[in-house]
C-alpha cells in the first residue's frame, strides 16, 4: 500500500506530540511543600494537576511509540498489512488512524 498521504499525517502529528510534550514538562515538574505560599488544598490540587498532565504525557509517549511503529512499517514497507495476520488494512481504517497496525479482524480478536 503506498503510505504517501498518511507518512504527512503521522509525521505532522508526532510533531505535536513533540511540541506538546516540551511546552507541558513544567506541569510534571514536582510539587513543592511551601507552607507559606501554598495551602494544603490548594498543594492537594497542585498535586492532582501535577498527576493528570503525568497520565498525558504517558498517553503522548504511547501514541509516539505507535506512530514510529508505523513510519518503520513503512520504511520497510510493509505499511498496510496486519501485523498480526498479515491480511491488508482495509483504506478506511487507516483514514481513521493511519498508525493501526491491525486489521479489523484481528482488532476485535485482541479485545475479546
Amino acid at each position: 500500500m503506498e503510505p504517501g498521504p498518511y507518512k504527512a499525517r503521522l509525521e505532522a502529528e508526532l510533531k505535536d506530540l513533540n511540541a506538546a510534550s516540551a511546552e507541558t514538562s513544567a506541569g510534571r515538574d514536582p510539587v513543592a511543600l511551601d507552607q507559606q505560599s501554598v495551602g494544603r488544598l490548594s498543594r492537594m490540587d497542585a498535586m492532582q494537576v501535577q498527576e493528570m498532565a503525568k497520565e498525558t504525557e504517558r498517553r503522548r509517549r504511547t501514541r509516539r511509540t505507535v506512530i514510529e511503529a508505523a513510519l518503520a512499517r513503512m520504511a520497510a514497507d510493509d505499511y498496510g498489512f496486519c501485523v498480526s495476520c498479515d491480511e491488508e488494512i482495509s483504506a478506511k481504517r487507516l483514514v481513521l488512524d493511519p498508525a493501526v497496525a491491525t486489521c479489523i479482524d484481528c482488532a476485535h480478536k485482541l479485545k475479546g
